[in-house]
């Protein structure tokens, strides 16, 4: 039980360092004196951090345990979250950004290893949990920053510096399962030493599949959450209803995280939520295009379902590997090589709104790219386990 509540702390703290920041970015670099071009890249460090700093965590796990790790990743984002609301110049900001997402990093890849090593046989139940967590941290974050700006007297560091107390919270938490459980997690740390250097995850079909379609649904996701409420707001909808309609993609994906993981773990064979979860999307994206202000709560409810393929890919993460050991390299590959692919579908969605001036070819891209999402699922999604591809 305490590690189930530590899980679900460390995945509340695992988008606020990201989502917080969007509110408040304008009082940020009035406050900072950073450039248009420096906020603009922003909006990519997060994808890159996941990335690079990713790849690093099942090295670390095979050292000083999964467990181990993702309670230093806990205090790095409490660490980074307190210290730059204190940073005095942008280049500070960013680099105790990245120290923050260097710990959301490898918690996002050992989280399902985690699953896998101490909940085997309810994986699905759990990632539910966790996914659900993770839904509400980042809907919360979203939602109450600026109203918590305000209410501490509207500094912009004090906005963002809150969600430090969210994260010590998440740290103890963690330090208190990690001393209940120093055996376990020893057990863990050999088990994944002892196995890791005959598992070459790059022979592995299924594991390329679902890092494509890893990436894919990242990139839809993360130009909806930029993107959205401009597609709105250029239908003739106030900014107001504009920022509701977003929350309620962020929001709707909270149960559906919850029951979805059961679901797809019970099925064993992931493919028809994959055609499912695309088709929303589909129907989404053409509402947007066309009638954008017809039902516009409508369109958010099927951009918030499409958005749910999220805890579907971890979820396949954690049953396409027999063991802790196939599931720690086969979240490191599919999240790292995944969240590289997710980079450029935002910006490219900017550049294509500002060079025809309308949403058309934007949101068509969006659509198009639902295509390869879909087939890399299908692939993904079969009963298989990667030990018995390489």
């Amino acid at each position: 039980m305490l590690l189930a509540a530590a899980v679900v702390a460390a995945a509340f703290n695992l988008r606020p360092a990201v989502t917080s920041l969007g509110p408040l970015l304008e009082r940020v670099r009035d406050g900072l004196g950073m450039s248009a071009t420096v906020a603009g890249l922003l909006t990519a460090v997060p994808s890159l951090c996941f990335a690079v700093f990713g790849l690093a965590a099942p090295g670390l796990a095979r050292r000083i345990g999964p467990a181990a790790v993702v309670t230093a990743g806990m205090g790095a984002i409490t660490a980074g979250l307190a210290a730059r609301a204190f940073a005095g110049n942008t280049a500070v900001f960013l680099l105790l950004s990245a120290l923050a997402l260097a710990g959301i990093a490898v918690s996002n890849v050992l989280m399902p290893v985690i699953v896998k090593r101490y909940f085997p046989d309810r994986v699905g139940p759990m990632i539910g949990l966790y996914s659900m967590a993770l839904s509400a941290g980042t809907a919360v974050a979203a939602a109450v920053t600026v109203p918590l700006t305000s209410a501490v007297g509207g500094s912009w560091r004090a906005g963002l510096g809150i969600w430090a107390a969210a994260a010590a919270i998440a740290l103890v938490l963690w330090l208190a399962a990690l001393a209940a459980d120093r055996g376990g997690n020893s057990a863990a740390s050999r088990e994944t030493a002892g196995g890791a250097p005959a598992l070459r995850i790059l022979r592995s079909r299924t594991a390329w599949a679902l890092a494509i379609f890893f990436g894919l649904q990242a990139t839809g996701a993360y130009a909806t959450m930029g993107w959205l409420p401009q597609i709105y707001q250029d239908a003739g909808i106030s900014a107001g209803e504009s920022g509701v309609l977003l929350a309620v993609t962020m929001v709707i994906s909270v149960p559906v995280s919850f029951a979805l993981p059961s679901l797809a773990a019970a099925r064993g064979d992931q493919r028809l939520f994959v055609v499912v979860l695309g088709c929303f999307g589909l129907a989404g994206y053409a509402g947007l295009a066309l009638a954008p202000a017809g039902a516009p709560w409508l369109w958010a409810v099927l951009a918030g379902l499409a958005n749910c393929c999220f805890p579907l890919a971890i979820t396949m993460i954690g049953l396409r590997a027999r063991s802790a050991v196939g599931v720690a390299k086969l979240s490191a590959f599919s999240q790292s090589l995944g969240y590289l692919i997710s980079i450029p579908g935002p910006v490219l969605v900017g550049a294509l709104y500002q060079g025809t001036g309308s949403w058309y070819v934007p949101i068509g891209l969006l659509a198009a790219l639902l295509v390869p999402q879909m087939a890399a699922g299908v692939l993904a999604g079969r009963a298989r386990h990667i030990e018995d591809e390489v």
